[in-house]
């Protein structure tokens, strides 16, 4: 510290004295015009310095107190080679710890604020990604108040009739917690929030397909040209093909069939124009608002064999194309009643349907959380929170002596997808599709990328396989790829269509699907469809009639003829039961339901196609077929009838319709779909 002498002190003070006299000497009206400052620091500005104040190398530290506290201020605070960068001292404070129920009501008002925002008033789509990034913080700050933020949000927007639904939906025991769980890992302010509000709450415009890099996603090119096709036997096969049972056995004989919510035929739903009086009784063997009692599925079990000429000889094979239990709401769901309802009907399957293998694969209502089936790499128990499902299933295809034991060790652990070669040439490759569904909330996380289960990885190889092995290929999923674009993600299907680009026709020969419930079919062509004609055309993906009557179609079933050598479909069987009928068979034991032939499809769409008796329903057929579709209305009306297979309640196709129906079959992916159709007209289930 530099004190100063008091002689220099005095001196200084005198001359300051001098100069002040000398300008008051002058005249009081004048101003100096310049003054020169003594270069000299005046030290008695301070009492004392930690430096020497004279020293012209540094500034001067003088040593400060403070009047108040009387503590000195240390020569750190002020010394320009040492003073604190950092001030860990002081106090900064942060608000209190929101407790986890304080975080659930900051969440709700925050939501409801952002909604009623003048700024962003016209910009629904705003508003929902911004309520999607509270929800964000909400699921991965307190997880446990998630199921209450979503009960909450759809009583405040009104997303369900009544409160009680709204708490019976999102209840942390039916699908509350599965939204947590999309709210914590998802992208919600980027892609996936825009498609969780387009998809989800028709709020925001559907985000374009992503860019798609194949490099290096193929190990060899397609070759050019294509190695000979195989050469038909002329020996046909009969393959059943099966699909959407949806066993109900809490079906309720007697109970409202025309119930105002969902699952009628059963004993606790009701139509509330009389709450009190059953309006119209549930028929023994299955209405058009309900799922298919055990008596519908056992009558259609013992037509099967019947009609199909099968009795003695059984199947050569049977494909089951998924969806064995009730549209049941998510909370009344348990794992307990899809394993008690695989188990019903892959007996049934296996008692009726003759010895020869049933392929199967998943649909999206065969798990307690109905639609939903995670991805492994979301870490954690989260990953495997679904192979209680896989493990169960993949059981009973060994049990019922469909698969050996080593692919259903595969299944096991790939989301029960499976690849079984045949000894005839044919390989089954069975894909979980619900992987892309919409409806699987798990399909948003990371919607960018068109394989985060690796599930197309996994077909691709197998492809290239039977390619180098010279096999034919027959894929089965559930949830379709194309058509209206309705049901599956654009990223993965985009990634799908690609796929079946580099492998048909030489590799594909068929693709099958369920889930809508109704007869319908797609066609895949060459370069993503760009050029949509007979030569481009590649593959045929053919989705399945329902047994189920749900909702106001007809139960049905289909046969297909199928060359032994090439494994190409010459020509397709269906048949259907009228539900409108059921009713009279109530109060006898005479009868049962009747399934009569609806149509075979080489009869109904093929007479101006110049076609050989032998050759192939293959994609070409099909694409002559929409050709000819569009020269007479007519054949989409028929198409139209069959695809609810024959119901009375199905509505005539007329005006945009007509082209509608010929897009969606000429669309093989969501995407081409998205951009080539018209929307509106893919379901005739009213």
């Amino acid at each position: 510290m530099f004190i100063m002498r008091p002689d220099t002190k005095a001196v200084l003070i005198a001359a300051l004295t001098c100069l002040r006299v000398v300008a008051a000497a002058g005249d009081a009206t004048d101003f100096g015009s310049a003054y020169t400052v003594p270069g000299t620091f005046p030290t008695s500005a301070f009492a004392s310095y930690y430096n020497n104040p004279t020293a012209t190398s540094a500034q001067v530290q003088p040593v400060v107190s403070d009047p108040v506290t009387h503590d000195i201020f240390p020569e750190y605070l002020t010394d320009p080679e040492n003073f604190p960068k950092n001030d860990t001292v002081d106090p900064h404070l942060l608000p209190p710890q929101a407790s986890s129920s304080q975080l659930l009501e900051f969440a709700i008002a925050q939501i409801k604020s952002v909604v009623t925002n003048p700024a962003i008033a016209n910009d629904t789509c705003a508003q929902c990604i911004a309520s999607l990034e509270v929800a964000k913080f909400v699921a991965l700050a307190a997880p446990e108040q998630g199921p209450d933020l979503t009960i909450a949000l759809c009583e405040y927007f009104n997303y369900s009739t009544t409160p009680s639904t709204c708490e019976s939906e999102y209840q942390r025991n039916s699908i509350g917690a599965v939204f947590t769980q999309i709210m914590s890992f998802a992208d919600v302010g980027g892609y996936d929030g825009q498609l969780i509000c387009a998809n989800q709450f028709s709020v925001c415009a559907v985000p374009p397909t992503a860019p798609l890099d194949l490099t290096g996603w193929f190990a060899k090119p397609k070759p050019n040209p294509l190695p000979p096709p195989k050469q038909p036997s002329g020996e046909r096969l009969k393959v059943l093909h099966v699909s959407d049972v949806h066993i109900d056995p809490r079906y309720a004989t007697g109970a409202e069939a025309n119930c105002s919510d969902y699952l009628c035929c059963r004993t606790n739903v009701f139509n509330v124009d009389s709450p009190n009086a059953t309006l119209l009784p549930a028929p023994r063997f299955g209405s058009y608002l309900c799922d298919t009692p055990l008596s519908l599925l056992t009558s259609v079990m013992q037509a099967i064999p019947a009609l199909s000429g099968t009795e003695e000889t059984g199947f050569d094979f049977s494909l089951f194309t998924g969806d064995i239990t009730p549209h049941d709401p998510d909370n009344q769901y348990s794992r307990a009643f899809v394993e008690y309802s695989e188990i019903v009907v892959y007996e049934m399957f296996k008692r009726f349907l003759g010895p020869a293998p049933i392929y199967a694969t998943l649909g999206n209502h065969d798990t307690y959380n109905q639609f939903q089936m995670s991805t492994y790499t979301i870490g954690g128990n989260l990953s495997t929170q679904y192979n209680w499902l896989y493990e169960h299933v993949s059981s009973m295809w060994l049990y019922e002596g469909w698969l050996p034991e080593e692919v259903t060790e595969f299944a096991r652990t790939h989301y029960a997808a499976y690849t079984v070669k045949r000894t005839d040439g044919l390989r089954i490759i069975s894909l979980d599709t619900n992987l892309w569904y919409t409806l699987n909330y798990f399909s948003y996380i990371n919607a960018t990328q068109p394989d985060p289960y690796g599930i197309l990885r996994f077909l691709t190889d197998e492809l290239q396989d039977a390619e180098d092995t010279g096999d034919r290929v027959w894929i089965i999923g559930h949830v379709l790829s194309g058509w209206s674009g309705t049901a599956a993600q654009l990223n993965p299907t985009n990634l799908f269509y690609q796929i079946v680009d580099r492998f048909s026709p030489h590799v594909i020969a068929n693709i099958f699907y369920g889930h809508t419930h109704e007869d319908q079919l797609s066609i895949f062509y060459a370069n993503n469809g760009t050029v949509m004609d007979a030569e481009n055309a590649l593959a045929v993906s053919w989705i399945a009639p329902s047994i189920t009557p749900l909702t106001n179609i007809n139960s049905g079933f289909r046969v297909y003829e199928v060359d032994s050598a090439t494994f190409n479909i010459i020509d397709s069987h269906t048949w259907k039961s009228e539900v409108n009928e059921f009713p009279e068979l109530d109060g006898q034991t005479q009868y049962g339901p009747t399934y009569t032939y609806e149509y075979s499809a080489r009869e109904a769409y093929g007479q101006n196609i110049t076609w050989g008796e032998n050759d192939p329903l293959n994609a070409t057929w099909w694409h002559l077929v929409t050709e000819q579709m569009e020269i007479n209305s007519t054949l989409v009306q028929t198409f139209n009838t069959y695809q609810g297979k024959s119901s009375a309640m199905t509505a005539p196709c007329t005006g945009e319709c007509i082209p509608a129906k010929i897009c969606y079959i000429r669309s093989g992916s969501t995407s081409i779909a998205y951009q080539n159709c018209p929307a509106g007209y893919d379901s005739v289930q009213g």
